[in-house]
């Protein structure tokens, strides 16, 4: 069973004499550095002077410097920019920054996991991912609330870096509703293979291939639509909110026979045989050198086929059908 951390033991103290610096201020990064803000903590923003987020960040209340500024100044060193840009920030800006016995956080494992960045041994090194989107993070700890997070420590230099990291996550409410112990190589492997067989790259090539089904099958593409895509938000809300078995009481007793009865048909063992070759890859690093190569070149094949995408029927289709619901305009 996984070790999990909860309020009763952390000790936020530990935030109160050292200085926060958040690298970037996006989604996550404006909800760490409120939270945090709120709870007590000296906070700081580190942005590009062109940062357009820079007049946001201070009419929010935080003080803002350049990223080289921030790192220097910050006891505790939070990267929450694009993990495509992390190797390139860090060793132009930040690590010559950083002090013997500062802390280097991340809320996601990749650049370190994969070498984007490699440390030195006399910074602490640490992981605290909240499992929610920054609106989130946000909107649950003005409620009064939490959302889990994860912890991992990479390198623990100080001996402090465990209750350090934990008393971060206290600072963002992640122990109201608890941190689950993990490390990089999990959380990053897990991540990324989730994104990719599940949560983006499974989800949309299935969507995208019963849509076409259909269609080729002769049936409008608007009923198509619904049926395969605008209505997945439905089985995903029942899912989320109590897990596979709450999805199958809510529908009806045709889709949950029609789910128990084809679902492994389409997922078969080949199915899986490529999921675990997916897997392989994330394992080996092969998608991790794939992707930094890319980037290196300006990202071409991704900008291509994001063109590729936005021209298919299903996209076109969409546009039009949620035209006409109203709250989505909200």
């Amino acid at each position: 069973m996984a070790t999990i951390y909860y309020d009763s033991d952390t000790n936020f103290d530990l935030l109160k004499d050292r200085t926060v610096a958040v690298i970037g201020y996006g989604s996550q990064g404006r909800a760490q550095s409120l939270n945090l803000k709120d709870s007590g903590a000296n906070v700081i923003v580190g942005l590009r002077p062109s940062s357009s987020s820079r007049a946001k960040a201070e009419a929010e209340g935080l003080t803002v410097k350049s990223v080289e500024e921030a790192a220097a100044e910050g006891d505790i060193v939070q990267m929450l920019i694009p993990d495509e840009l992390h190797g390139g920030v860090y060793k132009d800006q930040i690590e010559p920054n950083l002090q013997v016995g500062n802390m280097l956080m991340f809320s996601h494992g990749f650049s370190i996991h994969f070498g984007q960045i490699a440390p030195s041994a006399d910074i602490d090194v640490a992981m605290i991912a909240p499992k929610a989107p920054g609106l989130l993070v946000r909107e649950i700890f003005e409620e009064g609330g939490g959302t889990p997070c994860l912890i991992a420590i990479h390198q623990d230099t100080t001996g402090h870096a465990r209750d350090l990291a934990l008393a971060y996550a206290k600072g963002i409410g992640g122990t109201r509703a608890g941190v689950i112990e993990t490390t990089f190589r999990e959380e990053t492997e897990t991540d990324l293979f989730g994104e990719q067989v599940v949560l983006c790259g499974g989800i949309t090539a299935l969507v995208k291939a019963a849509f076409d089904i259909l269609v080729e099958a002769g049936y409008q593409p608007e009923m198509a639509y619904f049926e395969c895509l605008h209505e997945l938000k439905l089985i995903v809300d029942l899912i989320y909110a109590g897990g596979l078995s709450k999805m199958r009481n809510d529908v009806s007793n045709t889709a949950e026979y029609g789910d128990l009865t084809r679902g492994p048909r389409l997922i078969d063992e080949s199915v899986r045989e490529r999921m675990r070759g997916i897997l392989k890859d994330v394992q080996n690093g092969e998608f991790a050198r794939e992707w930094v190569l890319e980037n290196r070149a300006n990202q071409p094949v991704l900008q291509a086929l994001r063109r590729q995408e936005a021209e298919l029927e299903i996209e076109r289709v969409g546009k039009d059908l949620r035209s006409m619901m109203s709250w989505l305009k909200e």
